[in-house]
């Protein structure tokens, strides 16, 4: 087998470092496990395990020698096998750059353009623009400007598309990316802390931390290049790693494989099929493909294009890119550039440089992968070589995946993709034409997400000379990923449509066919809208060939070859070309203020750049301590059982597994949470009462080995004499399951509903509305680490927003005192609200296991677990009532409100008075509500980011929504009517109300009118809903009033012997930058002292981690509020310290002009002066509550043959009073927003029947990308002059935002109300009898606004327009 002359070790570096193994205990080990566990490198996490979030990117540096060229490309390190690394350099952000070699200018420009903020993924959001700037800049394109790279501003834009994001909404990061763009108009770049507005292009250049494209490349070691280019062969405990070299070694292995019979085998290129079926199996053999030469190699000549199975997606799309080639003709060209165009739709960058051409299509044929390539294959001709055994057969890629699934000796070499120029017969009467186009409808426009429907076309075409109109000579129609086993050729239609000269008739008949031939299989979702999508790309394919279409639809035929043809580009009606950018330029308008100096200025985050090159440590980047553990839970997947027994399922593997801990294990309580509200157990008690309930928890020596002994756990359930389980509130309802509200928490009713109906014209009665959940997906999951410490105590670190709900927690289930306890939190990859209750359980699980085994104990929980014991955002069911004036102007509203709580309270009592203050936004005459709080066998609902307000938010724009529906009459008039006067806010919000001058949503409202254009733009979306048949616009206003919340919040301020301070606050840091701010106060605040060197007193304060025996009373950080009370308890501690400090400086100048801070503060403590301070700030009953006001303008585009919706542009203006940081203000309101936009449009948390959430993982739960943002993105935040009331005139900015997004929600209802107008006139009726009594509902995915739009569209479009005729 050639075996003698292969390595036996496997070697690379990191960070220029050389490893080198002798052994691999585990080939199944990734690149990911090994960077985190046994390197210094932190920089890689762990957010989904999929290769579907981008924030374990590395990159990944080859040496080719022959060349004497380095290849580099971004790779998911969670999917990369450690095994399959010999060789290469692997480069990570500290790589890229860091604090004690220097930071990178990417890492210095993602912090200036004020790019992260929780920063749990900037470091993949770094490594993927370094990645992209590298390989920029290996081109031979012209020299850039001095200052930028080669890279476009599309490229910048698109390197980051893979990456998630949860806190920012992506507009800085853009900015940030795009800053190195050649093409970039400086103009077009948001707001920094690099330059002001007004300043010239070369003076921005000269602030920005300067890039030398020249030195951009990545650093190959020497030591690398020395080492022989092969695949290492190597053996551990059972396991077997081979990298055969040619054809002949495979089969060989191969043949070996088969002669030990039993024997598992595992074939690899790039492993990134286990981020789709999550292998975590170990195999006896491993045989890496990528060094067989005649597998990796790209051949080209005049019959076509040849790629090698191993050959990766990018590599392919790359060749098939390649402008040079003199060998194709124009109309080959085009096939392959279109297939290359689809393939950069498949999963992500990182993905498809390492995914192979060949592996995706093994998927397809042995396990019915929905694979886009197998489709966009199929109709072009594509051969198939496939070895088994020794023989060698070519076969069509039909025949390929019509095969039973083959066996793991058969092996695919390479795939041909022929050319077709050659083909055409052209004869003197005809001009005949190759037409080629490939279509996909996926959640995200750039990729990353499975699609709904794929389809490609190939058609040649008669364009008559001596008559008019075109026969279609012969097509090639294929579809798949429509929940098909494999994609399918329509052989019917293809054959229906041969030889026919095309008409409007014959494109109806064709869709009418395909409609009973795209089926897909029982069980698959929403069916009805995939058959339509079918019959749209159909559509959208032939219509612009028909002279009648052409000119009604305005049609553009996408990928056509034009030239001498009788069709002329008109429109681009469908929409396929998209602008070359994702983003176009956005303002960011803030009022800066010198008051408060350093107070109100735009700094940069603190942290930011430490975030941005890995070094920002988290909970799971603290170092395990010797001999520790990690746990892993098993929960339940029953609603309601009892636990008889837990065991692993026979034959598989325990190893590594040290104990299983249940409630038997409770030397104390068994509370595994709590808030003011209620606890909730740790494990269950003999009755499992939800799926996901904690049943136990597996210890084990590594988190995988935990997580598989997890998984195999067989729970054995009896639910004998048990009552069924409560899955959903019509069901809570009929049992009388309720948690019962206290009367101090119940919401006011306001006015006489009786008196508000009899005044009202109209009335509409017993509309429903239902909400889901939503899924927080903060990057870091659910972590702790736990350290058992003398005299039993223990030390818990927590990802965690309330540490003293968390300390409390822990004692009374370890059943020792509360000093026994410490947990410590320093900074939270994300938590939105799940990180509060929801993270105590999981630190007090680990604070048990280690308590009763004495060892540390760890978790990193996965994504899937994750998810499926979150519980997330409440769901709702809303009936309501409402009467109303002929004018729109309400009289009277009643609303019955079911809210699903879950089976435990957690912090659910709290929501039906976030609702209702959010509701009353608009002034309801008389609101009159009953609200029940429904307690089912689903996991414990909890607050979610404006939890409670943001439905109830919502409620109040669908009632206004259906009332102008009812009455016929624009919805902003209705909205414009029924907002607050100050009196009506008086009397709906009482003590919030404030002042009548705070009151400025009114000034708001007419202000964003005119700066966003709004009723000019409304004229203009008439005239193009008028003109565009297939794309329709709308637009909508929306205002906020949001009610939050000051708790009260300690401090402390402590200044060292140098000068320098230290401030410990109640809050945690999540990203909302609250250290920032808090820097900020403490810099201000001890400035009054006034002594020289305090202006850059920020720079010596330093806010460090939280720490419940050092700090006391630290609360909750929740509720947008958490960041200005600990600035005013810090400025209470400052103040006392400079009073301390007042009386030495007045002795000290008497000896002295002038003292300086540093002098102060040394002989402060050669007079004993206390320099330390503590607080515990209590807001007074004026300023406990207070009102936030904001508008949003939101325009959208809908595409109606897909049920796609594009937000063109958003206006948003907020009042933030007087910003303590405008930046991190912006921030928060901007990333709040796009969280919202996912709640609206996209994010589907589905269950199964038993209330298991079945949407686990980034393949099936979609939040927003780059690509789904608004196009266009303005924020202006309102300096609204003294609230003096608040913290220094300050308003909170992290939750109300988020209530904005639903104008994007209204703006698609708009666009769908003109397509069902549009509809109706097909159908024969008045164009102004609009259906208008339809629910959008939430999330508003494609389905959902397709289905809305007309499944039929096309059909009844082409009746339509036949009898017109």
């Amino acid at each position: 087998m050639g075996e003698a002359g292969k390595q036996r070790s496997l070697v690379f570096a990191v960070n220029g470092r050389r490893y080198e193994l002798l052994d691999v205990d585990d080939p199944s080990i990734t690149l990911l496990e090994f960077l985190r566990s046994q390197t210094p490198f932190k920089s890689v996490k762990l957010g989904c395990g999929e290769g579907g979030c981008g924030a374990c990117i590395v990159l990944l540096s080859k040496y080719d020698p022959v060349l004497d060229q380095v290849e580099d490309s971004a790779v998911s390190s969670c999917l990369t096998l450690l095994c399959s690394v010999n060789g290469c350099s692997i480069t990570t952000a500290e790589g890229v750059g860091n604090s004690k070699d220097g930071f990178h200018p990417i890492q210095e420009r993602f912090a200036g353009f004020h790019a992260s903020q929780c920063g749990f993924c900037t470091p993949g959001m770094c490594v993927s623009l370094f990645s992209a700037l590298v390989n920029a800049d290996k081109t031979n394109r012209p020299e850039p400007r001095p200052g930028f790279s080669k890279l476009t501003v599309s490229e910048a834009e698109k390197a980051i598309a893979g990456n998630l994001c949860r806190c920012t909404g992506y507009r800085p990061i853009a900015d940030a990316c795009k800053s190195f763009a050649a093409d970039v108009d400086m103009e077009d770049l948001g707001l920094n802390s690099f330059w002001k507005n007004g300043e010239s292009d070369e003076a921005k250049l000269s602030r920005l931390p300067s890039y030398n494209h020249s030195n951009a490349s990545s650093k190959f070691p020497e030591f690398l290049k020395k080492h022989i280019k092969a695949g290492a062969t190597l053996a551990s405990q059972g396991s077997h790693w081979y990298s055969p070299a040619s054809v002949e070694e495979l089969q060989s292995l191969l043949q070996e494989n088969e002669a030990n019979d039993g024997t598992s085998m595992k074939i690899i290129v790039g492993n990134t099929g286990m981020g789709y079926y999550k292998e975590q199996e170990s195999y006896d053999m491993y045989i890496d493909l990528k060094y067989i030469l005649e597998l990796s190699i790209i051949r080209k000549d005049q019959t076509g294009i040849e790629i090698g199975a191993a050959v990766t997606i990018s590599k392919a799309i790359e060749a098939m890119k390649e402008e040079n080639e003199g060998d194709f003709h124009l109309e080959s060209k085009t096939v392959f550039q279109k297939i290359a165009a689809h393939m950069e739709k498949i999963a992500s960058g990182f993905v498809r440089n390492s995914g192979s051409v060949g592996g995706n299509l093994m998927m397809a044929q042995r396990k019915h992968f929905p694979s886009d390539i197998a489709t966009i294959l199929l109709p072009v001709g594509t051969i198939m070589n496939i070895m088994t055994g020794r023989k060698i057969e070519k076969l069509t890629l039909e025949e390929f995946l019509g095969r039973p699934p083959l066996d793991s000796k058969t092996i695919l070499l390479s795939i041909k993709i022929p050319c077709w120029g050659s083909r055409r017969d052209i004869s003197s009467e005809t001009d005949t034409k190759l037409l080629f186009d490939t279509y996909r409808a996926a959640l995200r426009p750039l990729g990353n997400a499975l699609p709904y429907l794929n389809a490609a076309f190939l058609a040649e075409v008669s364009f008559c000379t001596n008559s008019t109109g075109v026969r279609l000579n012969n097509c090639q129609l294929a579809f798949g990923g429509y929940g098909t086993r494999r994609p399918i050729r329509a052989r019917k239609v293809e054959e229906f449509l041969t030889g026919k000269l095309l008409s409007v008739g014959v494109l109806y008949e064709a869709t009418k066919l395909l409609g009973t031939i795209v089926i897909p299989e029982d069980g698959t979702s929403h069916p009805s809208y995939r058959t339509s999508l079918a019959v749209g790309y159909l559509y959208e394919f032939l219509s612009p060939l028909i002279d009648t279409l052409a000119e009604i639809s305005d049609g553009f035929l996408n990928g056509i070859l034009l030239k001498d043809s009788k069709i002329k580009p008109s429109c681009d009606e469908f929409g396929k070309n998209q602008l070359p950018t994702l983003l176009s330029s956005g303002k960011q308008v803030i009022q800066l203020s010198e008051e408060y100096h350093p107070v109100g200025k735009p700094i940069t985050k603190a942290g930011a750049a430490i975030q941005a090159s890995g070094e920002a440590i988290y909970v799971d980047d603290i170092p395990s301590p010797r001999n520790c553990l990690h746990g892993a839970f098993v929960y339940s997947t029953e609603p309601l059982a009892r636990v008889k027994g837990i065991k692993f399922k026979p034959g598989s593997s325990t190893v590594g597994v040290t104990a299983l801990m249940t409630v038997k294990d409770i030397p104390g309580k068994n509370v595994g949470s709590k808030s003011i509200f209620g606890e909730e157990p740790l494990y269950a008690d003999e009755i499992a009462q939800c799926v996901g309930d904690r049943i136990a928890f597996v210890v084990a020596g590594t988190q995988k080995h935990a997580d598989l002994a997890a998984n195999i756990a067989v729970v054995d359930y009896d639910k004998e004499n048990l009552e069924p389980p409560i899955l959903s509130v019509e069901e809570a309802v009929d049992r009388c399951s309720f948690f019962e509200l206290p009367p101090s928490l119940y919401p006011l009713q306001f006015g006489d509903f009786s008196k508000g109906m009899d005044a009202a014209d109209h009335q509409i009665l017993s509309a429903q509305i239902e909400l889901g959940s939503q899924y927080y997906f903060y990057m870091e999951t659910q972590t702790a680490l736990a350290v058992p410490d003398e005299d039993n105590c223990i030390v818990v670190y927590s990802s965690n927003q309330v540490p003293e709900f968390t300390q409390d927690t822990i004692a009374q289930c370890l059943g020792v005192p509360g000093h026994n306890v410490r947990v410590v939190t320093r900074r939270i990859g994300g938590g939105f609200g799940g990180k509060a209750i929801k993270a105590i359980s999981v630190a007090t699980a680990c604070a048990l296991a280690a308590y009763k085994l004495q060892r540390p104990v760890r978790i990193y929980m996965n994504r899937k677990t994750d998810m499926i014991m979150a519980g997330g955002r409440h769901p709702m069911k809303i009936t309501y009532s409402v009467g109303f004036k002929t004018n729109g102007k309400i009289t009277a509203l009643k609303l019955n409100i079911l809210i699903d709580a879950g089976i435990y309270s957690d912090v659910s009592l709290a929501i039906p008075g976030m609702m209702l203050g959010a509701l009353k936004k608009y002034d309801w005459g008389a609101l009159s509500f009953d609200v029940k709080l429904c307690k089912t066998n689903l996991p414990s609902r909890s607050a979610m980011r404006a939890p409670g307000d943001l439905q109830g938010s919502f409620i109040a724009e669908a009632i206004i929504e259906d009332v102008a529906s009812s009455l016929s009459i624009e919805v902003d008039s209705v909205r414009n009517v029924n907002l607050h006067t100050y009196n009506s806010l008086d009397f709906f919000y009482k003590s919030s109300a404030g002042e009548p001058m705070e009151y400025t949503l009114p000034a708001i409202w007419d202000k964003l009118a005119t700066s966003s254009s709004f009723y000019q733009r409304t004229e203009m979306l008439k005239e193009f809903n008028r003109r565009n048949t297939w794309r329709k616009r709308g637009i909508s206003r929306v205002p906020i009033v949001h009610e939050v919340s000051v708790r009260a919040t300690p401090g402390k301020v402590s200044i060292l012997h140098d000068g320098s301070i230290v401030v410990e606050v109640g809050g945690i840091e999540l990203g909302q930058g609250l250290w920032t701010k808090v820097k900020q106060m403490t810099a201000y605040a001890l400035s009054l002292i006034q002594c020289g060197g305090t202006e850059e007193l920020s720079k010596k304060v330093r806010v460090i981690q939280a720490d419940t025996l050092s700090l006391i009373q630290g609360g909750m950080t929740a509720g947008s509020t958490t960041s200005e009370s600990s600035c005013e308890a810090v400025r209470l501690c400052c103040n006392v310290l400079v009073e301390r400090l007042t009386s030495l400086k007045e002795k000290l100048l008497q000896q002295m002009k002038s003292i300086e801070w540093e002098t102060l503060i040394f002989q402060a403590y050669l007079n004993s002066v206390n320099l330390s301070a503590s607080s515990y700030y209590v807001p007074d009953s004026s300023s406990t509550h207070y009102l936030n006001y904001g508008v949003a303008v939101s325009e959208v585009e809908v595409n109606l043959l897909t049920g796609e919706t594009t937000t063109l542009r958003t206006d948003i203006l907020y009042d933030c009073g007087q910003s303590l940081n405008p930046a991190v203000d912006l921030g928060q309101i901007e990333g709040a927003y796009v969280q919202g936009i996912g709640f609206f449009m996209l994010e589907e948390y589905p269950t199964n029947t038993n209330g298991l959430v079945i949407a686990n993982g980034t393949w099936t739960y979609k939040i927003p990308t780059v690509d789904t943002i608004p196009k266009q993105f303005n924020v202006e935040i309102l300096n609204s002059g003294h609230h003096k009331n608040r913290v220094l005139s300050s308003k909170a900015s992290g939750e109300p935002p988020l209530l904005l997004a639903v104008s994007v929600h209204c703006a698609t209802r708009a666009a769908i109300k003109e397509a069902r107008r549009q509809l109706l006139s097909w159908s024969g009726l008045d164009r102004d009898v609009s259906n208008s009594t339809f629910k959008l509902q939430v999330p508003a995915t494609m389905p959902v606004v397709k289905e809305l739009c007309g499944l039929d569209g096309v059909q009844r479009f082409l009746q339509w327009t036949m009898g017109r005729k």
